[in-house]
C-alpha cells in the first residue's frame, strides 16, 4: 500500500480527535456561471454544460479574446437591499448570494443565537481581484472629472476583505473574521485557515470562501495582455479543454462558492446534517515564477502530499481529484504530472477531472466552488466531466473523467488550486462517519 506518511488510517486517525477538532461541512452555497445555486451548479456540471459565450459586459471586439464565463441572470436584488447592493462591488453582491444560501442550506438562525454563540462564529472569505470593476471605474472617473469625481464609497467596495466583513455584518458575528488573498488559490487557502481555525478552538462555526467579479475592461484586458486567454472565438463553448493536446489557454469566470464549516461537536449537538468533513489541507510555493508553474509541479506535489499528512488518509484511498486544470499548456502538464508522480500506480485508479472545462476559471472564487463539487461528488457518487476533449496529450495521461461524468464509488476527494505567484493549495474531503464508525 502506497502512503505519504505513517499516519493512520482515517478511522483511526479521527477516532484519536475529540469531536470538537473534527471539522464538517453543513452549507453549501453557490453562484456560477452555470447555474445560481448549488443545485442548478452540479445539475450543469453533471451534464456537462458550458458556461462560456461572447461577453456582454462591454464591447470586446477589440480584444484578442471575446469570450468567457459569466454570470447569467443575476439579480443582486433579490437577496439585497437595493440601496444596499448599490454601495458593493459585485464580487461582494456575488459572495452574500452564496453565504445566504449556505446558511440557510446549513439550517442555521443566527439571529437566534445568543451572544456568546455568535462570538464564537466567524467569516474567512477572500478574492483574489476584490472591486475591480470599483478600480475601472474610480479611475474613469478621476481622469475624467478629477478628484472630486472619486466616490467615497471607492476603498470599502474596492478590498478583497470587504466580503467577508459584510458577512458577518449580516448576521451579527463577532468571531474571527478576515481574508486571505492568494490569486487563483484564495478560495482554497479561505477553507484552509477556516477549518484551522475551528481546530484550534477559536470559533464553532466559520463561513468560508471566494469570490470574484473580473468581467471589465481591465480585469479581462490584463489576461488577455499577458496571453492567458484562449482565442477560440469562433467556438467560446469548447475553448476550455483542460488535458487536451489542443488547448490553447484558460477562459475567463466568475462568481462566488461559500461552505458553512463546524466543529463535529457543535453540528451533532444541534442535530445538523452533515455532507462531508474536512479531512485536511496542504499549501506550498513553486518559488520559481511569477505566473508559471514549476515544469515538474513540485509545489503541486508537495500540497497535495501535505493535505493527506493532515487527513491520515493513504494515498490509495483517494478517489477522485478536481484538478486545478485550467486549460493552459504548461500548467495541466505539470499537475498530471505532480499526480502521477505522488500517486504512483494508483493514479491509474484515480478518477481526476477539472470542472473549469465548464465554469471556465473562477479565479479567487474557484477553489471554492470547486470543494462545493468534490463534496457533491461524495455525497452523489459521481464525477463530473471534463468536456470537450478530443486530442490527447502525452504529457497529460491520467484516466480523466472524459466528455461525461463517471458513477463511482466516492468516499475520499481531493480538490487543487493554484495561483500566480506560486502558491499552491489542496484540500481533501471524505465522506462523514459518526465518532466510533
Amino acid at each position: 500500500m502506497a502512503t505519504v506518511s505513517s499516519a493512520p488510517t482515517p478511522a483511526a486517525h479521527h477516532a484519536t480527535l475529540p469531536p470538537a477538532a473534527r471539522v464538517v461541512v453543513t452549507g453549501l452555497g453557490a453562484v456560477t456561471p452555470v447555474g445560481l445555486t448549488v443545485d442548478a451548479f452540479w445539475s450543469a456540471l453533471v451534464s456537462g454544460t458550458s458556461g462560456a459565450a461572447p461577453i456582454t459586459a462591454f464591447d470586446a471586439s477589440a480584444w484578442s479574446t471575446t469570450f468567457a464565463c459569466e454570470i447569467k441572470g443575476f439579480d443582486p436584488f433579490e437577496r439585497l437591499e437595493r440601496k444596499e447592493s448599490k454601495r458593493i462591488d459585485r464580487f461582494a453582491q456575488y459572495a452574500l448570494h452564496a453565504a445566504i444560501e449556505a446558511v440557510e442550506d446549513a439550517g442555521i438562525d443566527f439571529a437566534a443565537l445568543s451572544t456568546d454563540a455568535r462570538e464564537r462564529s466567524g467569516v474567512v472569505f477572500g478574492s483574489g481581484f476584490g472591486g475591480i470593476l470599483t478600480v475601472q471605474e474610480q479611475a474613469q472617473n478621476l481622469h475624467n472629472g478629477g478628484p472630486r469625481r472619486i466616490s467615497a464609497f471607492f476603498v470599502p467596495m474596492m478590498i478583497p476583505d470587504m466580503a467577508a466583513g459584510l458577512i458577518a455584518m449580516r448576521y451579527h458575528l463577532h468571531g474571527p473574521n478576515h481574508a486571505v488573498v492568494s490569486a487563483c488559490a484564495t478560495g482554497n487557502h479561505n477553507i484552509a485557515d477556516a477549518m484551522h481555525t475551528i481546530r484550534r478552538g477559536e470559533a464553532d462555526i466559520i463561513i468560508c470562501g471566494g469570490s470574484e467579479a473580473p468581467m471589465c475592461e481591465l480585469g479581462v484586458g490584463a489576461f488577455a495582455a499577458s496571453r492567458a486567454l484562449s482565442t477560440r472565438n469562433d467556438t467560446p463553448e469548447t475553448a476550455s479543454r483542460p488535458f487536451d493536446a489542443t488547448r490553447d489557454g484558460f477562459v475567463m469566470g466568475e462568481g462566488a462558492g461559500a461552505l458553512v464549516l463546524e466543529s463535529l461537536e457543535h453540528a451533532r449537538a444541534r442535530g445538523a446534517r452533515i455532507y462531508a468533513e474536512v479531512a485536511g489541507v496542504g499549501a506550498s510555493a513553486d518559488a520559481y515564477h511569477v505566473t508559471a508553474p514549476h515544469p515538474e509541479g513540485l509545489g503541486a506535489r508537495l500540497a497535495m502530499q501535505r493535505a493527506l499528512q493532515t487527513s491520515g488518509l493513504e494515498l490509495d484511498e483517494v478517489d477522485t481529484i478536481n484538478m486545478h486544470g485550467t486549460s493552459t499548456g504548461l500548467g495541466d502538464a505539470a499537475e498530471s504530472g505532480a499526480i502521477r508522480s505522488l500517486f504512483g500506480a494508483h493514479a491509474d485508479r484515480l478518477t481526476p477531472t477539472s470542472t473549469k472545462s465548464m465554469t471556465g476559471h473562477m479565479l479567487g472564487a474557484a477553489g471554492a466552488a470547486e470543494a462545493i463539487a468534490s463534496i457533491l461528488s461524495i455525497t452523489h457518487d459521481l464525477v463530473p466531466p471534463t468536456i470537450n476533449f478530443s486530442a490527447p496529450d502525452p504529457a497529460c495521461d491520467l484516466p480523466y473523467a472524459f466528455n461525461a461524468a463517471v458513477k463511482r464509488p466516492v468516499r475520499v476527494a481531493m480538490t487543487n488550486a493554484f495561483g500566480f505567484g506560486g502558491h499552491n493549495t489542496s484540500a481533501v474531503f471524505v465522506a462523514y462517519e459518526e465518532p466510533g464508525a
